[in-house]
Order: structure tokens, then sequence, then C-alpha cells
């Protein structure tokens, strides 16, 4: 059974600083690409951030370039998301996605954690 935790959301006041972690089991991790995704009320679910399996090469929407860094730790099945300089729009429900598409398409979701960016 394949299961993506995310865990490290909560409450940060703008300025501050949150590390997610997306801890994935029953799937051969180095073979997926990780992304972030995330929600806010009333919005469509967007990419933030990517890293493929293979080199590593990392993405980021323009919106947290420079400020958010993802990561992933294979030995450990696991993918990081370091947010710094964190905004109220960065208020959202943030998603772990990995998708593997060779030799079928498998595409995998976590349950979500909340952050919330507030004074």
């Amino acid at each position: 059974q394949v299961q993506l935790v995310e865990s490290g959301g909560g409450l940060v006041q703008p300025g501050g600083s949150l590390r997610l972690s997306c801890a994935a089991s029953g799937v051969t991790f180095s073979r997926y690409r990780m992304s972030w995704y995330r929600q806010a009320p009333g919005r469509e679910r967007e990419l933030v951030a990517s890293i493929t399996n293979l080199s590593g090469s990392t993405n980021y929407a323009d919106s947290v370039k420079g400020r958010f860094t993802i990561s992933r730790d294979n030995a450990k099945n696991t993918v990081y998301l370091q947010m710094n300089s964190l905004k109220p729009e960065d208020t959202a429900v943030y998603y772990c996605n990995a998708l593997c598409t060779i030799p079928t398409r498998l595409n995998y979701w976590g349950q979500g954690t909340q952050v919330t960016v507030s004074s």
C-alpha cells in the first residue's frame, strides 16, 4: 500500500520559516519525481516545486523562487520543502506528490498539511 505522509505544517508569522516533510512508503522512492503542490481556499491546486528522481534537478513556481527549497533523501524515502520568508499568500494546504511515468504512469498524493502565515 502506497502512503505519502506530510508533516511540518502549522501557523507561522510573516517572514518566518517552516520545513515540510513527506515520507513515502510502498513505492520505490528513487523512481519517482517528487513534487509539492498547494491549494488555497477558492483556488486551484498549483505546483510549488518539484525534484527529479535521477539528477535531482529542481524547478519552482515563480512565486516561491528564492524563498523555497525542495530536496530529497532517497535513503530515507523522504522529500522536504524548506520555506523561508513566508508571506500570507503562502497560506494553503500543501500536498506531496509522487509521479513515475516509466514503464507505466503511477501518480500518488498525500493527505495534505495546512500552512498558515499570519500575524
